[in-house]
């Protein structure tokens, strides 16, 4: 059985993005959940603190590594001997931007697959940026984050300045 990677930002982690971690689990034997630095967004926490809270809401699953890289995801995928790339999708804008990176990665490196998985229908509407909307407004995320998750969040925005 191959070897996976689940690359993302994760600023924060959601559990839609738990949910797709879980099933690439279920299916690879290890699944590699690495944060990428990405030097077009200014994440509200640093590459460590989401690095932990990806290690937290995944520590139930025995095939899953958590890490970090801030080089191209095929260099990576090459390091840890991974032969597929895992995204998953909620909507057509999601395909259309991941299927573009699909086809670079394997110009890339033609080793390398990269598998889409559509987003479980409870999650289709869950974005990290749509979970800091609402805990800016104090909504409650419940259901919508790992345990965990929430607290750190507000924390972070609480001592945010504007």
């Amino acid at each position: 059985m191959p070897k996976a990677i689940c690359p993302g930002t994760f600023d924060p982690v959601t559990n839609g993005h738990l949910d797709i971690i879980e099933r690439a689990a279920r299916v690879f034997e290890q699944v590699f959940v690495v944060v990428f630095r990405n030097p077009s967004k200014a994440p509200l926490f640093e590459v460590e603190e989401r690095t932990a809270m990806l290690e937290e809401a995944t520590a139930h699953l025995a095939n899953v590594v958590v890490d970090s890289s801030d080089g191209l995801l095929v260099h990576y995928a090459h390091e840890v001997g991974a032969q597929v790339i895992v995204k998953g999708l909620r909507a057509v804008s999601d395909f259309e931007y991941e299927f573009q990176m699909a086809l670079m990665n394997k110009k890339l490196d033609s080793g390398v697959e990269t598998v889409f998985l559509a987003t479980s229908s409870e999650h289709a509407y869950l974005s990290s940026n749509m979970v800091k909307m609402l805990a800016g407004f104090g909504a409650c995320l419940e259901g919508l984050v790992p345990p965990g998750v929430e607290d750190r969040l507000r924390r972070r925005l609480a001592g945010a300045t504007p």
